[in-house]
């Protein structure tokens, strides 16, 4: 069942355990198209995984010492950027969301980091395509075209009698919408703002601020 997912030489438990974990996730119509583990250098005994589907990126992070496993996922609408990097040890890939989240997984093993890039760069253009049939049925429907038919040939016919309707009552004027206040500033996004400080600022690893990251994703 996984041996697909296992064609650039993907640790088989890593991506066995993040398989059954996925599972269980699928919505109606989503498929796993592509599964990436990290191999850290000496030491690789919970490793972060990355999951794409047709639907969404899934990030994975073991939790208690490799006894659950904590994600944290975005659908392709909301991924505005993808990048990977090289590095002499592995690669890291990472995304930016509409809203200015950032997440990555470094120690990639190059050739899965590719492969991520390139089935991301694809789904983005899937998303892409889709939103502008989207955005045009929309432009469709708001211009109402008006079709006339021809008139069928007129007969005829002496007129009837005129009966007088008595005035329809004036509708009353719609009550006025309440004006949505204005929404508070966005708390998670300052706080991610100053954990990639942190993290800019060399005071915590990648791997710290991927962890502190996904705590902060799943909280909310």
């Amino acid at each position: 069942m996984i041996d697909k997912f296992l064609r650039e030489e993907q640790d088989p438990k890593a991506v066995e355990k993040v398989y059954s974990r996925l599972v269980d996730l699928l919505t109606t119509g989503e498929e796993i198209i592509y599964i990436a583990v990290q191999k850290k250098p000496l030491v690789n005994l919970f490793p972060d995984c990355i999951a794409i589907t047709n639907k969404r990126i899934l990030f994975f992070t073991p939790a208690n010492l490799g006894l659950s496993i904590k994600f944290v996922d975005f659908v392709w609408k909301d991924v505005v950027d993808v990048h990977t990097k090289e590095e002499i040890i592995g690669a890291v890939f990472s995304i930016k969301t509409t809203i200015g989240t950032e997440m990555g997984v470094d120690y990639l093993p190059k050739v899965q980091a590719r492969k991520l890039y390139q089935y991301a760069q694809e789904r983005k253009e899937a998303e892409r395509e889709a939103r502008r049939l989207r955005d045009l049925e929309e432009k469709r429907a708001e211009s109402g075209s008006i079709q006339v038919d021809h008139p069928a040939q007129a007969v005829f016919q002496p007129s009837a009698p005129v009966v007088q309707q008595p005035p329809a009552a004036p509708t009353p004027p719609p009550a006025p919408t309440p004006v949505a206040e204005e929404p508070k500033k966005d708390e998670l996004t300052e706080k991610l703002k100053r954990l990639k400080t942190l993290f800019e600022s060399g005071l915590i690893s990648q791997e710290e601020y991927n962890q502190k990251k996904l705590e902060l994703l799943s909280d909310f």
